[in-house]
């Protein structure tokens, strides 16, 4: 029987102990002295959260089929515990064994959104590891990154010792086999990771040397070690139906965000929108065979009790096979009390019959992310979306019985003018307007109700509005003002609801989005001085935040408000993400003059993603 690293009395005082105590169905269980590597994966936000995601169940399942390592697991604690081990001198613990972190030969953190960085100094801090590489020894766990945010790592540099850039099923088995290698043969960390900054896909920030020219701006990026390489390329899983994925996920105790079975069905998206990171940077597409699909959500339900599936992919409408898998799980689970869950969908004839066989019509709502209320400005963005689109969505969905609506856009977009702001809350009344002239009264089933919400544009790397200008606090709470008055002014307001993001957060993302190294000296300020769960509106305080940017003499202006030069050498340049700069700088000059790229099954746009080899990329056009 394993024993707890917390005591009874505070397991007790705490708020949802299962979070920390391990013992979930399907959790592996090894001996850790029979093992040549510990691994930890840890997700730096709270369980429920992190239980909720797919790429740790992924990689905890590959690694753990290995005999020669076991893959254990790490979450923040809450804050009630934080407080608690902090006072009582308890180092964090993995889940499996409940043993301190600091006994990992790997600690592995993904990183999935910039308001998480605090946490993953929080992780390191209560596990008594030293929060800046440079600090550790010999003994000292080895701090490896990836995830989305790793595709601009700078913020991030001087804590970590490693990223892996891109998908974790190619090359992290040649990383523990370099590791192993390099302990039989009495290297050091230092040698390990010169075998490290061989393989593909990894990058060792100490490995490089950064200058900065006069205006703030970067003047140099250049390796410092013979074995760092000049540029990283992403690592891409190409055959997605003979790779690895977890036919017995975990399984919390607890409620978890997303309470249910998960079914990848691709990777990328086709689309191009100019705004989205993951559109880019999880390029080529690539599909997963319906045999594939069909076994892993079997053995998936069968192995979890879960009586949820959700379709996981960032526009499930464009996966081929959407038709066969969908059937194949109304025809096999529909009956036995198994819910079918279908996001990213676009709202058409075949969509919403799906929905209507799978859903309980009267307690769902419909969504739509038209992205930005005008026409003109969702060609700038390239939504390939048009408003005969939307409306001719909403009239099916109305038809179909469904009779609430939300809608999500952003504010801040490149180009943005207040009437593009104003027509979020024109769309919006028409999509009322269509219930009530197409919806006979002896049919209603109460009045309509469309939500609209709006967060604030944050530009990301590797897109083509990567060079654009963000605004201040104070110019985004305007804009959303523009709106809410529009709102107030329709016809329909009564049966419209708006909402909008926090302007503040939307600020500090956008600088450690794009930042480079020396942003990390305002993260490790701002964590000293006490910020934590910063994506948590209740834990954040910007107060802090903005102290924390004046003590080390950092300019938030200097990163978010300038339009950045197309020559500028920007922190993240040495990667490459398959997409090459020269497409996405073709893009933000097709943004400018409102020109639409047609999607990658339409054309291709030469995007660069070719180079890998398979894909959407290599089906045969039209």
């Amino acid at each position: 029987m394993r024993k707890l690293a917390l005591p009874d009395e505070i397991l007790l005082s705490i708020q949802q102990p299962a979070r920390y105590i391990g013992g979930e169905v399907n959790m592996c269980v090894k001996d850790p002295q029979s093992v040549d590597v510990r691994f930890a994966m840890c997700f730096p936000d709270v369980y429920e959260i992190g239980m909720s995601h797919l790429g740790i169940q992924i990689l905890y399942d590959m690694f753990n089929q290995r005999e020669d390592v076991y893959c254990e697991r790490i979450y923040s604690p809450w804050t009630d515990l934080d407080k608690l081990m902090r006072e009582k001198k308890i180092p964090l613990f993995t889940i499996e064994t409940q043993e301190p972190i600091k006994k990992m030969d790997f600690i592995g953190i993904t990183l999935q959104y910039e308001m998480c960085y605090t946490n993953i100094l929080q992780v390191l801090d209560l596990g008594q590891i030293p929060l800046l590489a440079r600090d550790r020894n010999e003994e000292d766990p080895l701090i490896i990154g990836g995830g989305p945010c790793a595709y601009n790592p700078e913020p991030l540099a001087d804590f970590f010792d490693m990223f892996y850039i891109g998908e974790g099923e190619t090359v992290y088995f040649d990383l523990i086999d370099a590791f192993k290698e390099n302990r039989k043969c009495g290297g050091s960390r230092k040698e390990f990771l010169e075998r490290a900054a061989k393989v593909p896909g990894i990058y060792v920030p100490a490995f490089y040397d950064v200058s900065y020219k006069e205006d703030g701006t970067l003047a140099s990026f250049t390796p410092n070690n013979p074995y760092a390489k000049e540029k990283i390329r992403k690592e891409v899983e190409m055959d997605l139906s003979h790779t690895y994925y977890p036919k017995h996920p975990l399984v919390p105790y607890i409620k978890a965000t997303q309470d249910r079975v998960v079914l990848e069905i691709q990777r990328g998206c086709i689309r191009g929108c100019r705004f989205c990171q993951a559109g880019a940077v999880y390029r080529p597409v690539r599909e997963r065979s319906l045999a594939f699909l069909k076994e892993a959500a079997y053995e998936m339900l069968k192995s979890t009790g879960y009586d949820e599936i959700s379709l996981s992919s960032l526009s499930s409408s464009d996966y081929s096979e959407l038709k066969g898998i969908v059937n194949y799980l109304i025809e096999e689970f529909s009956g036995k009390g198994v819910n079918i869950s279908l996001p990213s969908l676009r709202i058409d004839a075949f969509s919403l019959d799906v929905m209507s066989k799978v859903q309980d019509v009267k307690k769902s709502s419909l969504t739509f992310a038209p992205e930005a209320g005008s026409q003109r400005l969702r060609n700038v963005i390239n939504k390939g979306l048009t408003e005969e689109n939307i409306l001719e969505g909403a009239t099916q969905a109305f038809r179909g019985g469904w009779n609430r609506v939300k809608l999500y856009f952003m504010l801040g977009l490149p180009t943005e003018t207040v009437e593009d702001m104003e027509e979020i809350a024109v769309l919006a009344d028409k999509i009322a307007r269509v219930y009530y002239a197409e919806i006979p009264k002896e049919q209603r089933t109460g009045r309509v109700q469309v939500t609209a919400s709006t967060s604030f544009f944050v530009p990301k790397p590797f897109t083509p509005f990567q060079w654009a200008p963000m605004c201040t606090k104070e110019e985004y709470l305007s804009k959303a003002r523009i709106v809410n008055t529009k709102m107030k002014e329709m016809l329909n307001h009564k049966s419209l609801k708006y909402n909008w993001h926090e302007a503040d957060v939307t600020v500090l993302e956008g600088v450690l989005a794009r930042g480079d190294r020396r942003v990390g000296r305002v993260i490790l300020r701002a964590y000293q001085k006490g910020c934590l769960y910063d994506a948590w509106s209740e834990s954040f305080q910007n107060k802090l935040w903005m102290e924390a940017f004046e003590e080390e003499g950092l300019d938030i202006a200097f990163y978010n408000l300038r339009e950045r030069a197309l020559d500028e050498l920007l922190p993240w340049d040495f990667i490459d993400a398959g997409v090459t700069k020269e497409f996405l700088q073709r893009e933000w000059e097709r943004a400018k003059q409102e020109l639409v790229t047609p999607n990658c099954r339409i054309s291709c746009s030469g995007c660069g993603a070719k180079v890998f080899g398979g894909g959407v990329c290599y089906e045969a056009k039209n």
